[in-house]
Order: structure tokens, then sequence, then C-alpha cells
């Protein structure tokens, strides 16, 4: 099977109403080029998730695509301010804020990924979130566990540096929760800086931690994390996220994801 995709093709695999686990943090290697086809592409009623998130899910609440979000955090850094269009939904009540820490975030989807219906973790103290989560009874013990369910996504959408044409893919420097979402998610979509031979994955294979076999499209999309960076070909760019924090309507937004890749 070819899993090398268009842009567009790969995000027709998603359907509207599916879960999304959106790799990257905040502005490192976020799969922009994605995000902004989504919008385009009008998908309605999405449920995205990871620990902590700007650019891509501000722009997806602006589009109206998203109906659930799962997160420890969502805002830009101090640099550009709150995420204005989350702000302003999850206010408006248009999309639910399943508010969660970061540790919470990455332990649901450990669970998914060990095809457990929960994870046990350690107690939140005072944190007002306790109150989210279910305990069970702890068998090597009498006392109570805290626990939070997993969290299976649809998809993993992940950007990386280099793949190869089966989706055998390499990440350099941090990884994030990458891997954990690609444990968890059903499936895999894959943009990536270039496409590679499978010889070259191999030179660096302890590199390699993204699964082929899991991967349902690769697009090679040079420069496809941007607005945020991608190490080390490039860093994130002030001047573009001012550019898209300065869109002020519907029109203006249309506009904005006709001008991008």
């Amino acid at each position: 099977m070819n899993k090398i995709k268009s842009l567009q093709e790969s995000a027709a695999l998603v359907k509207d109403g599916q879960r999304l686990a959106i790799g990257g943090l905040l502005l490192q290697r976020t799969p922009s080029a994605f995000i902004r086809e989504l919008a385009r592409q009008g998908k309605k009623n999405l449920k995205v998730m990871k620990t902590a998130a700007n650019y891509d899910f501000d722009l997806l609440c602006f589009a109206d695509c998203v109906e659930e979000i799962t997160a420890g955090f969502v805002s830009f850094e101090a640099e550009f301010g709150l995420a204005p269009n989350f702000r302003r939904s999850v206010e408006n009540e248009k999309v639910h804020f399943n508010e969660n820490s970061c540790y919470t975030v990455i332990s649901s989807l450990r669970a998914a990924a060990f095809g457990v219906p929960f994870m046990p973790i350690a107690d939140l103290k005072e944190s007002y979130l306790v109150s989210k989560f279910e305990t069970v009874s702890n068998p090597y013990g009498n006392e109570q566990t805290l626990t939070v369910p997993a969290i299976y996504p649809d998809w993993a959408v992940i950007h990386v540096q280099k793949s190869d044409e089966q989706g055998n893919a390499i990440i350099y420097g941090p990884v994030f929760e990458d891997l954990i979402m690609a444990q968890a998610a059903k499936k895999i979509i894959l943009t990536t800086e270039k496409i590679v031979s499978e010889q070259e994955i191999q030179k660096d294979i302890d590199l390699a931690i993204i699964p082929g076999f899991k991967v349902a499209a690769v697009v090679e999309i040079p420069q496809g994390a941007k607005p945020a960076s991608c190490y080390p070909f490039y860093d994130y760019s002030a001047e573009q996220v001012k550019e898209y924090l300065s869109i002020k309507n519907k029109t203006e937004l249309n506009n904005y994801l006709q001008q991008q890749t």
C-alpha cells in the first residue's frame, strides 16, 4: 500500500467526531500544516488532546472544528499572551474543556498504550482535579489509589524530521509525548520535513521511534511545523505567530488559511 499522501488526502482520512492526539508541544514540532488543512476541510466535532497546546488548538477552535479539548495547558508563551480563540470558545460553551494536568493526560495515553482500562497515578494532593477521577482499592494494601481512564485516540498526528515511505520515522531532539501517542492511537498520520530511504532511517535507527506498521499516511511537507519550530531545521517564527493572532474574524481567517500551506 502506498502510504505517501497529499496533505488533502491525509486530512480527508480524519472523520468528523474522531479523537486526535496532536504531537509536538506548544510552539515546538507542531503539525501545523495538517491543522490548517483540517480547518480548510471544515472538520467538525473533533476531540483533540495533548499536554500543552497553543496555535494548533486555538486555530481549530477559531475554525469551529472542535467539540472537546483534553489538555493540561492551552496558551501561547509569555511573548504572545493567552490563546484567545480557545478561551472564547470555552467561555461561550462551544467547546468543552476537559481540564487535566499534563501528568494525567500522559497517564491516560499510557493506559491506552498498555491496553488497560485505567492507570493508577500518584496522589494529586489538594488539586481540584482530584474530583474528576476515581479511586480503587490497592490490592497490596489498605489505601485507596487514584486512577485516570484510558483514552484511545483514533489518530495520532505527528510532525517529524525524517520518515521513509512506510512511515518509519525519526525525531531529533525532545520527543515530548509523541511516542506514547503513537502507541496509544489506533493509527498514525505523519507529516515530515522530508521522505528518505529506508537505508537512511537505518543509519539513525535508535532515533526511529515511530513504527511504520501503524502509519496510514506520510506527507512530505518542508516547514510543516511553521509557525512552530522544528529542530534543527528552523526556529519558531514570532512574526508568523503575531500575524495569526492579529486575525479578527472568520473572513480574515479564511483568507489566512488560503494563503498558507
